[in-house]
């Protein structure tokens, strides 16, 4: 790519030159030329500038000057010759002392060439003959520009000449200018872009063939916008969602599935199939010297877009600042709570490169999806980038109430930049309002500048699942069920965090063994438990406590008999998960706090599918509690009481209820498939059709909203600032929960 400076590299705002900036950096094979009017000392000064690419060749001073890019060098053979005939500056300056309206720009650096200041009326026959009569070629442009060039000088011969001893074919070259003085480059057989800011004198002296890329926008997104119309660099997306964690991780042995389980990861598959532009922003964790290009062996088919990270930036960040000091805010359980300064800077700088990422692939005016608690300070860092853009937050998580997030040392921080969404979604109204409280209370948020707030519950693909179901049911044989001597199964899937509550668990069905003693020898509670990713040590405590109650309550009522809890600390392929499933009789969730919980929805997807009358224990904090508690069994797992209790009540349900509640239930799932919310909520996000809801100033209601379910899907307007898609396997992660 050779380029002009002024007016076309160094041209359009500084969002545009960011944005060229870092599409050159991924595409290094994409070797950069200046080609300038500018001499080498200025050309310096303009380097000093972060945003602008770093050449490999520099053609300066209107072609008299060609030299290497990395040390400033002159390419001595190459400047010779565009330098031969030359008389000398003095003798150039004397010769034209006699036109007084030429005006010889002394603060300009210039080297083999001289460079004056002329108005078009005075550009005159006699000038132009006294330029040749030195042996000398002339350049105007910019109706104020006179350039007085050795013979042989121009930009096009100077890059004639270094391609030719570069070996470059110039089909594989573009040139990019704006004004006359570039005109020279356009005849020599490479492709050529105009941008939009282009003196007309220019775009009139260029045929179309010559210039076959006249992008409408100027300076650096022009330039740009013809390197994407050549194929060289990817087109920016119009849809760019931003999750810190891929897929997919790298290690030494070649990427594999992520370490822990995930639950946003099958929604965004969902996603990406359907918007085949959409670009997924997302870290990849690389030991040093990791070559880069080993990013591109993925093999997901999904558009990911990395942002480096070492293993000590994402330990800062997601080890400690995130699970140390955020999760514990959001669990509503502030004493856990260590918060680590230097920490905190990692998390701030990791969002930063996010941030920046974005900026560079989005198009203009592109809907930015970020999701979770990870992201909470792009959407201060980004605006400012690219104000363009509309940007939206998805809390998969709770948001705790106002007193709670204050706990937060960055408390403020964090809602300074949440201001600047312009949306922001919640599974659950009273998580939105415990942000829109928040947010109303931050210090320097005006009313008016709150972001609009759409609730709009996650659901799972149940056609996947049933079939998933039927599928499993058919080739194995039932375990006997119903009977006086049967085994009673309590199943629990879900990612050792001590928000699930697990040790409470164990403390329950130890009550109900020492205190029901006809379960003895029948009870069996099976914990799906996969462990959190190497290197969080905040969940130590939970699983040091969990495993010795575990032994503990197995030693007492184990015995000569099957121990009554089965520990499975691992990820099981979701095949193996529709199993346990189907062999529940009872489906425990007791979260203390929780976002939604998919994997009660999947339990009761599984069962209605094959005529199954599981019966599901759902924690009234869980999101999931709000859209199926008027089915489900509810219980408080911050009462040991009422834990043992609901449990038991659960296993010894009648028959009867047991059928008509799981018929409720699957009453209340609906059939809202994770690409119609996903579908949802970037037109949300957009702020596409915002009818005012009824009841409710400002609010839009849509039509997704759970069959006979109290919860509604809405988009509410606060402040200033909404095609189907196919259907997906579910990841083989256990835990969607």
């Amino acid at each position: 790519m050779v380029t002009d400076l002024d007016g076309t590299l160094l041209g359009g705002d500084r969002g545009d030159r960011r944005r060229l900036r870092d599409a050159l950096a991924r595409h290094p094979e994409v070797v950069v030329v200046f080609a300038t009017g500018r001499g080498l000392p200025s050309i310096r000064e303009v380097l000093r500038d972060p945003l602008v690419p770093r050449p490999r060749w520099i053609i300066a001073d209107v072609g008299a000057s060609i030299a290497d890019g990395t040390d400033h060098a002159p390419l001595p053979g190459l400047q010779r010759r565009m330098r031969s005939g030359w008389p000398g500056a003095g003798r150039v300056r004397a010769a034209l002392r006699r036109f007084p309206a030429l005006v010889y720009q002394h603060d300009a650096a210039q080297d083999g060439r001289c460079s004056f200041l002329l108005s078009p009326e005075q550009l005159t026959r006699e000038l132009t003959d006294a330029v040749r009569a030195l042996g000398c070629n002339w350049l105007y442009s910019a109706d104020r520009y006179f350039d007085v060039l050795p013979p042989g000088a121009s930009k096009g011969s100077a890059l004639r000449a270094l391609a030719a001893e570069k070996d470059w074919p110039m089909e594989s070259v573009l040139v990019a200018g704006d004004s006359l003085n570039d005109l020279s480059m356009y005849g020599l057989g490479a492709h050529g872009a105009i941008v939009g800011n282009a003196e007309p004198a220019l775009r009139a002296a260029v045929p179309a063939d010559r210039a076959a890329h006249r992008p409408d926008r100027p300076g650096a997104a022009g330039v740009l916008a013809a390197l994407q119309e050549l194929g060289w660099i990817e087109h920016d997306s119009p849809l760019v969602v931003g999750y810190h964690r891929p897929p997919v991780r790298l290690t030494s042995d070649g990427w594999r599935p992520p370490a822990s389980p995930n639950g946003i990861l099958p929604t965004l598959h969902s996603l990406f199939t359907a918007n085949p532009q959409a670009i997924w922003a997302t870290a990849a964790v690389l030991a040093p010297h990791t070559p880069a290009a080993r990013l591109d062996g993925h093999d997901t088919g999904l558009p990911l877009s990395f942002v480096p990270l070492t293993p000590a930036e994402w330990a800062a960040y997601f080890h400690r600042a995130c699970k140390e000091a955020l999760w514990p805010v959001l669990m509503s359980q502030p004493s856990r709570l260590h918060f680590s300064p230097a920490a905190w800077r990692g998390y701030r700088e990791v969002n930063a490169r996010f941030a920046e990422h974005i900026a560079s692939r989005a198009a203009p005016g592109a809907t930015v999806w970020l999701h979770d608690y990870n992201l909470w300070l792009v959407p201060g860092l980004l605006r400012p980038l690219r104000p363009d853009l509309r940007i939206g937050l998805f809390h998969h998580t709770p948001f705790p109430p106002p007193e709670v997030f204050a706990a937060l040392p960055s408390a403020a921080e964090v809602l300074a930049s949440l201001s600047r969404l312009d949306w922001a979604g919640f599974h659950t109204e009273a998580f939105a309002e415990h942000f829109l409280r928040a947010l109303a209370g931050a210090p320097g948020t005006p009313r008016a500048g709150l972001p609009r707030i759409g609730v709009h519950p996650l659901g799972i693909d149940r056609e996947a699942v049933a079939s998933a179901a039927r599928a499993r049911a058919a080739a194995r044989t039932p375990r006997p069920r119903g009977g006086p001597d049967d085994d009673l199964l309590v199943l629990s899937v879900e990612r050792l965090d001590y928000a699930k509550a697990p040790v409470q668990k164990v403390e329950a069905v130890a009550a109900l063994l020492a205190h029901r003693p006809e379960l003895r020898g029948r009870l069996r509670f099976r914990l799906v438990c996969p462990p959190p990713e190497p290197g969080i040590t905040s969940y130590d405590q939970t699983r040091q406590v969990l495993e010795r109650r575990i032994a503990e309550v197995n030693e007492t009522w184990g015995g000569d008999r099957r121990p009554p809890i089965e520990y499975l600390p691992q990820s099981l392929p979701f095949a193996e998960v529709i199993d346990h499933y189907l062999d529940a009789d009872v489906f425990w969730v007791t979260s203390l706090q929780d976002g939604m919980n998919l994997t009660a929805k999947e339990f009761t997807a599984a069962h209605h599918a094959v005529g199954l009358r599981g019966v599901l224990v759902l924690s009234r904090h869980a999101g999931a509690a709000t859209q199926l508690g008027a089915a489900a069994l509810l219980t408080d797992p911050r009462s040991p009481e009422d834990l043992a209790d609901t449990l038991h009540r659960a296993l010894t349900l009648r028959p009867e209820e047991r059928r008509l509640r799981l018929e409720r239930l699957a009453d209340l799932l609906g059939d809202h498939h994770p690409s119609d919310w996903a579908s949802r909520i970037t037109a949300a996000i957009r702020g596409d059709h915002l009818p005012t809801a009824p009841g409710r100033p400002g609010g839009t209601r849509s039509d997704d909203g759970p069959s006979g379910a109290a919860q509604e899907h809405r988009s509410v307007v606060r402040g200033n600032r909404r095609r189907r898609q196919p259907r997906h396997s579910p990841s083989a992660d256990p835990n969607r929960s």
